[in-house]
């Protein structure tokens, strides 16, 4: 077998007592694969559902009816923000970029 045809894998180890390790057993042999295939697709599945969760943001009613009354009723900009805007602006045309 040549190099690019080789998966690279890493070893984990776990010890579990044996009523888990016989209930992870028996929820393979239900789906008809491998104590290890179960856990490595059951831990993946997990893995996902974790990240998904905490990159999903969540708002409670309140928080979100908050958040679009804020976006529908933005403040007026400062003096200081108009000013800071046009520095930009002209800083932006001198150097030649567009818009």
């Amino acid at each position: 077998m040549s190099d690019n045809t080789l998966q690279q894998t890493a070893r984990l180890e776990a010890r579990v007592n044996p009523e888990i390790k016989a209930l992870w057993q028996k929820a393979a042999d239900l789906q008809g694969v491998t104590l290890t295939d179960f856990v490595i697709a059951s831990v993946q599945e997990a893995a996902y559902n974790v990240i998904q969760q905490h990159q999903t943001l969540k708002l409670s009613l309140e928080d979100a009816e908050a958040f679009v009354e804020a976006l529908q009723n933005l403040p007026k900009p400062s003096d200081s923000l108009i000013a800071a805007a046009l520095r930009y602006k002209q800083i932006i045309q001198k150097n030649g970029v567009n818009d």
